[in-house]
Formats: structure tokens, C-alpha cells, sequence
């Protein structure tokens, strides 16, 4: 491991213990700083009402911490929009918001989205499938946002149980939840991103980040966007300007083996293209074509889509301007 990252270790990684709610809003009523809560959501109708009323109940109503809870639906065909509007939430679909781009499948796509239907100059997100969910989640990753000027992306950090027969706690194996992480992400990260090796979590779907920062980001637009996220920030603001914050333990649903692959793909595809942007790859393809005296090469660009940093998006700016 970088010297480098050793110190990160020590100065840019904390418990949620370290800053006692009373202290986060205090720096928050001395800032003037205002906090969006997102929860990214696709059939989630188990479990999105139960986040959404505990944030309320304890960060809304208990303590003025949180100052909007945006649920944005990514097309539900169950009970999830209901469920999250009837625990508190403001629910907007995907579909109606920048309706002149069409809006394509992914979790990048609704996070790139939901930041302008937001207000918050910090904006956390949390995924919606999360089981015995704890509002330490959000208080953890948003307290160094507020307390320290020079963090700018807050990733949470977690023991991750994989619950191998539905949830009972025979069918818990501990530690092995971030299997992607493992096989893909953290070997990436290592060989190409050194500075990125100290993030325990790094695909973690709970993070915070002031909207300075996410504004000017690219969001890939399906299950590579937090990798691409924190690649791009460090690249953005630098090492010290993140950090991560230790919440405990993340209970969510499991993917299955077919799902872990395409978001492996997804991830590994996420990295080729910033490696290309530092010139170190060039990914195309060469085909064939039959000509007069032969076979003729045409090469092409690979690529794939991501959306544009949304200060660059004129609905987005005019918004901010007015």
C-alpha cells in the first residue's frame, strides 16, 4: 500500500461515533448548509418505507438535519412509489424529469436525475433495499461534509453479511456481501488506482458528496457509476477531499450469480474508459470489408454511454441562474 494511502487511512477514516449528532447540526445551522437525501429505487416496496420513516422520524423531525427526502422512481411495477410517498418521501419517476432526453435503464441514469429535482448542497444517497436500516447511515457520511471544509465525497463503510438461505441467521456467512468488490472492483482499483485502495467499500451505495463536486462529474449510467464516481473525484479534487465513515453493518437483498456478472462487466467496462482517457487504453474494433483486390480494415470506436457533468446541462444551469 502507497505511504500515501496509509496516512489517508489515519486522518481521512472515521467511525460515526467520532461526531456526535449535536455537533453536525451545529455545523450545519452555522453554515447555512441544506442536505437532499436520495434513495434510488426499482421495486423496492419491502423495504423503501421503512428507510424513508426512519430518516424522517429522526433527522427531520427529532433533529433538523435532513431538509428534503426524494425518492426517484426507476420505472416500479410494484407498490414502491405508494409505499415511499406514504412514509414521507417526495416520489418523482424517472421519466419526468429532463423529459427531452430519454431516459435509458440504470442506477447511474436516476442518481445523474435526481440532481435536478434536488436542492441540497450536499446530497446523500442511500440505496432502497437496505433491511434493519439505522439513520447513523446518512448522520455518518453527511457529519464531515458539514464539519470539515475540505471533504468533498463521504463514501460509508461496512461489515456486509451475505445471507446465504433468505434472512435467517443460520444462512449468514460474515464479510462475504461484497463479492464484486472483491473479484473485480478492489483488484481494479489496486492495479490502476492506488490511491483509491484504502476505500473499504468502494461500490457502497451510501454516500455523500457536496453537489459542487457531483455537478461536474459524468455519471455512467447503469452499475458502474460509483466506480466511475470515485475514480473521477479523485482525479477532480484529489485524495484528501475523500473519506469514508464506519456505520456498522449493511443488510440488503442479494444478487444472484447472472446479476453479479453484469454488474462485474459493467464495472470492468467503467474502468476501461477512464484508463482510455489517460491514453493507457484505446478500446476499438477492426472488421473487414471486401474490396477489389481484397479484404479491406475498418476500425471503430467501442464505447458506451454515460451522461455529461450536469452543469454542463442548459436545464440544469438556467435552474441554478434563475
Amino acid at each position: 500500500m502507497l505511504e500515501e494511502v496509509e496516512r489517508w487511512l489515519r486522518t481521512r477514516s472515521w467511525s460515526v461515533t467520532d461526531r456526535p449528532l449535536h455537533s453536525i447540526l451545529a455545523a450545519k445551522r452555522a453554515g447555512g448548509t441544506s442536505v437532499s437525501v436520495v434513495l434510488p429505487a426499482l421495486n423496492e416496496e419491502e423495504t423503501v418505507g421503512d428507510i424513508v420513516a426512519a430518516i424522517r422520524r429522526d433527522l427531520v423531525v427529532r433533529a433538523p438535519l435532513v431538509d428534503e427526502i426524494v425518492v426517484v422512481d426507476s420505472g416500479s411495477t410494484d407498490r414502491t412509489a405508494e409505499v415511499a410517498a406514504a412514509a414521507g418521501a417526495r416520489v418523482v419517476h424517472r421519466d419526468d424529469i429532463l423529459r427531452r432526453i430519454p431516459a435509458v435503464p440504470g442506477k447511474g441514469e436516476v442518481l445523474w436525475r435526481s440532481l435536478l429535482v434536488t436542492k441540497g448542497d450536499i446530497v446523500c444517497f442511500v440505496d432502497a433495499d437496505l433491511r434493519e436500516f439505522s439513520s447513523d447511515f446518512v448522520t455518518g457520511i453527511v457529519g464531515p461534509l458539514l464539519t470539515d471544509p475540505g471533504v468533498d465525497l463521504v463514501k460509508a463503510m461496512y461489515d456486509r453479511p451475505l445471507a446465504l438461505a433468505g434472512q435467517e441467521a443460520s444462512g449468514v456467512v460474515a464479510g462475504q456481501g461484497g463479492r464484486v468488490t472483491e473479484l473485480m472492483a478492489r483488484p481494479l482499483l489496486n492495479m490502476h488506482w492506488p490511491q483509491l485502495a484504502g476505500f473499504v467499500q468502494p461500490l457502497g451505495g451510501e454516500y455523500a458528496a457536496r453537489r459542487s463536486l457531483l455537478e461536474r462529474l459524468p455519471f455512467p449510467v447503469g452499475y458502474g457509476v460509483e466506480f466511475g464516481m470515485l475514480v473521477d473525484a479523485l482525479h477532480l479534487v484529489g485524495l484528501d477531499a475523500l473519506a469514508q465513515v464506519d456505520v456498522g453493518v449493511r443488510r440488503h437483498r442479494h444478487q444472484d450469480g447472472q446479476a453479479l456478472g453484469r454488474m462485474a462487466a459493467a464495472i470492468y467496462r467503467t474502468a476501461q474508459l477512464r484508463l482510455a482517457r489517460g491514453h493507457l487504453l484505446r478500446p476499438s474494433l477492426t472488421q473487414f470489408e471486401r474490396v477489389e483486390h481484397g479484404f479491406a480494415p475498418r476500425t471503430y470506436p467501442v464505447d458506451t454511454e454515460e451522461r455529461p457533468p450536469m452543469i454542463e446541462v442548459a436545464e440544469y444551469a438556467s435552474r441554478w441562474v434563475a
